[in-house]
């Protein structure tokens, strides 16, 4: 049971998660491993979900259910993001952190605050007493839930498929899902994770309705700082130069799944206000060129 001093498990959740991201800091820095930093962050959402569930000891429906959609999330992100580094090999993002230390902790440090801001709806509830009947809430949540975990497992499987292929070398991923989304692995989550939000909802009260922090942080995360910007910076260097990748990103929606038929002829205002084809998202580009959809010159 939930003691009063920490009855919504905040405090528990938080110091778990800096113990475990310490854990793997510590891991990384001296042994200069990064292969299992995103198996940490993945599997630290399944510690709090199962971890708050048990110590809570009610075991409600919506509460097994949501800790249920987290590990199942959980656990195939992990798995994959773990093949995959074990494929390609070193983890590209630590280039500049292996051997300043200082950069490498804030790295960890703000993985503990996406795990734990991120998980908050979860714990939230199943820290809470509060134990409604399924509305329809409830399953619009989890249908959220099923969409995007279908949309992000879809893209993943898609783009490592395509990476693998020899003949692709030097491509970017236009295929299946990627036809319809320049980041559709992004839309996935960003989906579930509001999906689960949805599905919370029913126990909230008053001052717990702040867990939508959960969901609008991992939002502005992934458009604004270490999502579809760094993706999008490093395309534009390796392919800005390249007229067919110009034309299939200005036809291609940057997260919701649109077809390119739809997408392409939109005014660039629409496409920014409402479809977040926000301009820093090309600033790797030639901007007269990329405006008027011209080749640059070589020098």
């Amino acid at each position: 049971m939930g003691t009063v001093i920490d009855s919504h498990f905040l405090g528990l959740t938080a110091v778990v998660t800096v113990g475990y991201q310490f854990l793997f800091f510590i891991i990384t820095a001296l042994l200069r491993f990064d292969k299992v930093t995103d198996f940490a962050g993945s599997t630290n959402f399944i510690i709090l979900a199962v971890l708050t569930l048990a110590v809570k000891g009610s075991w409600h429906f919506r509460q097994v259910v949501l800790s249920v959609l987290v590990v199942i999330w959980g656990l195939r992100l992990a798995a994959f993001l773990l093949m995959r580094i074990l494929q390609w090999g070193e983890d590209r993002r630590f280039d500049e952190m292996r051997d300043n230390l200082g950069k490498l902790a804030v790295f960890w440090i703000f993985q503990a605050v996406w795990v734990w801001t991120v998980s908050l709806p979860v714990t939230i509830v199943n820290a809470s007493d509060q134990n409604p009947t399924v509305q329809a809430r409830d399953i619009i949540g989890w249908i959220l839930w099923v969409l995007g975990l279908v949309i992000e497992a879809t893209a993943d499987q898609q783009k490592l498929y395509f990476k693998n292929a020899p003949e692709n070398r030097g491509k970017w991923c236009n295929v299946g899902v990627w036809k319809y989304s320049r980041h559709p692995n992004y839309f996935g989550e960003m989906l579930l994770w509001w999906g689960i939000f949805v599905a919370a909802s029913p126990v909230l009260v008053n001052a717990e309705w702040l867990v939508i922090l959960g969901p609008i942080f991992l939002t502005l995360l992934l458009l604004f700082v270490s999502g579809i910007p760094l993706l999008e910076d490093s395309a534009d260097r390796k392919y800005g130069n390249n007229s067919a990748y110009r034309q299939y990103k200005k036809s291609t929606s940057p997260l919701i799944l649109l077809p390119p038929a739809l997408y392409g002829p939109l005014p660039s205002w629409f496409k920014a206000v409402f479809l977040l084809e926000l301009p820093f998202y090309s600033r790797r580009l030639p901007q007269e060129n990329w405006k008027r959809g011209r080749a640059p010159r070589r020098q």
